[in-house]
């Protein structure tokens, strides 16, 4: 008897002993036993369990074990959708999830390594494309939907810019720059007074890791963490690869290790960004007037080279070592990657992923990294849109890095104002229904706290979802993500709207077994009219009246009146509304026909 596996084109087979069940607690015996009672069950094409005649496919899939016993010399069976019939089209193969419920087995599928590149047990990708593509998205990630992450670092002491990150590039590339001249007014000429000699007022003294932490987790996030290193080059933990960072200089303390502590003794999953590869063009090093010129200053300003020039082989290695140090350390259960990693060279990509997924691997958790544009081959991670969204349902997951400010300023800045609580709410619930996530940025002040009027728009989000969020956590995408009038222009990356205005007509979907979540994105008034549902015969179902078992609304519970009309269903609405902005109709329903 053996092991055999479908895996792209080849048939993988391992020769089978009973030796593979000795740390199981079921014996080869009593599997086969087992196989034979279950096999009688199905009818007159069943067949007597022989070694001689059977394959044994085994598949750990998402971290659970699963067996199959297929019969015919080559026969096979997808490890998904067991149903009867397929069981039997497929050649009387029976699922071991009837014999072994959840239990593991200690079984090991080498043969595969040469296709897949990597052992799927032990975890060890190898630097291929075709290995790394292997990974899904995380069920956590799937369910969890929302998180926040923090531009925190030396640029928020000057607090300036549409894009505070950016100012400071402008203020070294640009002369005649409107930032070069603020810089100089309020510093003094750039020759004298360098990006380095903000540092010393990059206090945080008011920093308190715990406090940002419950703030997420009131705010209903499931992940959060902070940017690791940002274009500027200083890094915000201990690194041994510079003394420009956060535990030397400025603070003086480990930021991403006591958020990792901090985030992770709450419950949320941890996230590092990393844009550091854009620290290779981020500041002139070949401008002799400028700071950014000598030497002493590279591990801040980079490596010296002339402007356009490939990154040398110091900033890669530099590049992948601070990745490594920061996964071997923090343990990120999400790492995100900035636009320069377009920059990086392929196989240095290739090696920091299969270094981090590997690593995973070991520790026995999931971790999945983002990335923008095509910088990655597509399904190695997941595809991140800068304040953006999709206009249509996707066939991928996907996530936006938006932020909580209303200029995509990204770091602290106090002429800056705050997206409303009811525009935070409308966007996340838009992204879910359309197959993606939400990462949201908060800028912290110098002195390491958040300013007040961010806090007030995270703790509103958190009030919403005590409400609604059964709505959008461990939901999926339906058949249909939305109707209503109110359209993007656009679709993709830098396509948010603060003026974007929707109305009661404008509904999202999500589901979970047996409940379909109408989310209006305002006040229907006394009866809602969701236009979808409406069955039309040749184009679409609809929902057949008779499968609605009932339908309330989030925050009230009552059972709601409704009928199904030609317009669609309609809905009356509670007297009284059981929260501020989207309202949730939960349709409960039951098999029809």
């Amino acid at each position: 008897m053996h092991f055999s596996k479908r895996l792209n084109d080849d048939l993988i087979s391992v020769q089978w002993t009973d030796q593979l069940f000795e740390s199981s607690p079921f014996s080869a015996s009593r599997v086969k036993d087992g196989c034979n009672r279950t096999l009688c069950s199905l009818g007159e094409k069943a067949l007597t369990l022989e070694a001689s005649a059977t394959t044994i496919l085994c598949d750990k899939w998402l971290n659970q074990w699963r067996l199959f016993v297929v019969f015919g010399d080559k026969g096979e069976i997808e490890p998904m959708s067991l149903t009867r019939r397929r069981l039997l089209t497929a050649g009387c193969a029976i699922s071991a999830g009837s014999l072994l419920a959840n239990s593991p087995l200690p079984l090991v599928e080498n043969a595969a390594a040469k296709k897949t590149g990597r052992n799927r047990n032990s975890g060890e990708f190898q630097p291929t494309w075709n290995s790394l593509r292997t990974l899904p998205s995380p069920q956590w990630l799937r369910d969890s939907k929302f998180g926040i992450y923090t531009h925190w670092g030396v640029y928020a002491v000057h607090g300036v810019g549409k894009n505070v990150t950016w100012y400071v590039n402008k203020v070294y590339w640009q002369p005649d720059s409107p930032e070069r001249k603020h810089w100089e007014e309020t510093y003094g000429p750039l020759e004298k007074f360098g990006y380095k000699d903000l540092i010393p007022k990059f206090t945080g003294e008011k920093f308190n890791a715990d406090e940002w932490a419950e703030l997420f987790k009131s705010a209903g996030a499931r992940f959060a963490g902070p940017v690791a290193e940002h274009h500027d080059g200083f890094s915000m933990w201990n690194t041994k690869y510079s003394e420009w960072n956060a535990a030397k200089m400025g603070p003086k303390r480990d930021i991403v290790g006591e958020l990792s502590k901090s985030i992770k003794g709450q419950g949320m999953k941890f996230v590092t960004a990393f844009h550091h590869m854009e620290n290779w063009f981020f500041f002139p090093t070949t401008d002799k007037r400028l700071d950014s010129s000598d030497p002493r200053y590279s591990g801040l300003y980079g490596f010296i080279h002339e402007p356009y020039a490939l990154p040398t082989k110091e900033h890669l290695d530099r590049w992948q070592g601070k990745i490594i140090e920061v996964i071997d350390n923090y343990d990120p259960d999400l790492i995100w990657f900035d636009f320069g990693l377009e920059l990086a060279h392929e196989s240095y990509k290739k090696d920091v992923l299969a270094y981090y997924y590997n690593k995973a691997a070991q520790r026995k958790k999931d971790v999945v990294v983002t990335y923008k544009k095509h910088n990655l081959v597509p399904m190695v991670g997941i595809l991140d849109l800068e304040l953006g969204q999709e206009r249509e349902l996707t066939y991928n997951d996907w996530i936006t890095d938006s932020t909580v400010d209303d200029q995509g300023s990204w770091g602290y800045c106090p002429a800056s104002g705050f997206k409303s609580v009811d525009n935070l709410v409308d966007n996340l619930v838009d992204r879910v229904s359309k197959n993606g996530y939400l990462l949201l940025n908060v800028g912290p002040k110098p002195d390491g706290t958040i300013p007040d009027e961010a806090k007030d728009r995270l703790r509103g989000l958190g009030e919403w979802l005590k409400i609604n969020g059964e709505a959008i956590y461990d939901t999926t995408p339906w058949l249909i993500a939305a109707e209503g009038p109110t359209q993007l222009e656009k679709a993709g990356s830098f396509n948010e709207s603060n003026d974007m205005k929707y109305t009661a007509q404008d509904i999202r979907f999500t589901a979970k077994p047996d409940v379909l979540y109408a989310i209006a994105l305002d006040w229907p008034g006394e009866k809602a009219v969701i236009k979808s549902l409406a069955p039309r015969g040749r184009t679409w179902a609809g929902l057949y009246p008779n499968e609605i078992v009932s339908i309330t609304m989030l925050g009230d519970g009552k059972d709601l009146k409704w009928e199904m009309t030609k317009e669609g269903l309609a809905v009356e609405t509670p007297k009284s509304k059981p929260c501020d902005y989207a309202f949730t109709f939960k349709i409960t329903r039951r098999r029809p026909v």
